[in-house]
């Protein structure tokens, strides 16, 4: 009884590179404006990159529950973890991490 081993092609192996917008002002937020990409940037990203489903921080007022209050809640805990992965940026207050966390109202 022989079984058949499906085997990828080489072209399904490969992991297909994310390909980044170019790093200026129009894409990228400077650190002491919170550091992350602008609307403009996930726009240009997902040009790039169609099918993503990169969003922009979630800086307004949120109902609690919401999908906007879930993200928010998960980017603090993750970056609540940088912040103890990384000490010395947890205590610079104009470290991007830092400054990204008071962006999202962490």
């Amino acid at each position: 009884m022989a079984s058949k081993v499906k085997t990828k092609s080489s072209k399904e192996k490969k992991r297909k590179s994310d390909k980044m917008p170019k790093r200026n002002k129009k894409n990228f937020r400077p650190t002491e404006k919170g550091a992350g990409m602008t609307e403009a940037g996930v726009k240009a990203y997902r040009r790039k990159n169609p099918g993503s489903k990169l969003k922009t921080a979630v800086t307004g007022k949120v109902k609690k529950g919401s999908k906007d209050a879930k993200r928010r809640k998960s980017f603090c805990a993750r970056s609540a973890g940088q912040m103890k992965k990384f000490p010395k940026a947890a205590k610079d207050p104009n470290s991007r991490l830092r400054q990204a966390r008071k962006r999202w109202k962490c």
